[in-house]
């Protein structure tokens, strides 16, 4: 069995610095080092004040350390590894670019006063559950020796739990929204039309490339050390599942 320290390591790049981030966000919060109302989301202060760096922090506070906190990091552990390793293998930069992009509707969103959230963490976690059901929409889950149910559902379950535990539904449904509209825009709509609009854009390539992070099998810029080439792979779609 391998140690905390090799399963921390063996993690895809990613996923693993958005856990930590948000889990250390959580401990500063608890040790009163980190105010939360120096993160949160607030668009008067962001072009008022140039607090700029509240359209990042505000990703990386998933509450108090709690049931509801505990679900949504695992989530990041499972759900997010198993698509970065899965779905996404050799393709950091299609990843890293999901994020981007998820994150850059999340905060569009959260600009209509109906979606205003001050936190966009959550939101962010169901985002990638639901990215995750829908490439391995049979995966059988089995929710706390209770229910099983196909994993194209579980994104719904999980607001269905929301409840149960008296959290708000809004997070968890934005998640979806924005979700949906990557997997439509980068999967469904290219399979119908063989166009695709939201393609990797070569800067997230570059930031790959120039930070060595993960691997991009059909990267367009390589790390200036490594001369080698490799082959074009394009983006594998599963059509049956």
């Amino acid at each position: 069995m391998s140690s905390p320290a090799e399963y921390y390591n063996s993690l895809p790049p990613i996923s693993k610095a958005y856990g930590t981030l948000c889990f250390f966000t959580t401990v500063l919060f608890h040790l009163h080092i980190l105010n939360p109302e120096f993160i949160y989301l607030y668009y008067p202060f962001v072009f008022k004040k140039f607090e700029i760096w509240r359209l990042f922090t505000n990703f990386f506070f998933l509450g108090p350390f709690s049931i509801n906190f505990g679900i949504r990091f695992l989530m990041i552990a499972r759900y997010g590894v198993q698509l970065e390793k899965g779905a996404f293998e050799k393709r950091t930069a299609d990843f890293l670019w999901m994020m981007i992009f998820g994150a850059i509707s999340l905060l569009v969103l959260s600009a209509i006063p109906l979606f205003k959230l001050p936190f966009l963490g959550i939101p962010m976690v169901s985002m990638l559950l639901y990215v995750w059901s829908r490439e391995y929409p049979n995966a059988q889950i089995n929710m706390y020796g209770l229910v099983q149910l196909r994993s194209f559902y579980l994104p719904w379950a999980m607001l269905g739990l929301d409840v149960i535990f008296g959290s708000p539904l809004l997070p968890g449904f934005m998640g979806i929204i924005v979700g949906h509209l990557y997997y439509f825009l980068a999967v469904l709509h290219p399979l119908a039309t063989g166009k695709n609009y939201l393609k990797t854009p070569k800067w997230v390539h570059s930031i790959v490339a120039r930070f060595r992070i993960g691997v991009q099998a059909n990267a367009p810029v390589r790390p200036a050390a490594n001369a080698g080439t490799g082959a074009f792979r394009g983006r594998s779609y599963r059509l049956n599942q």
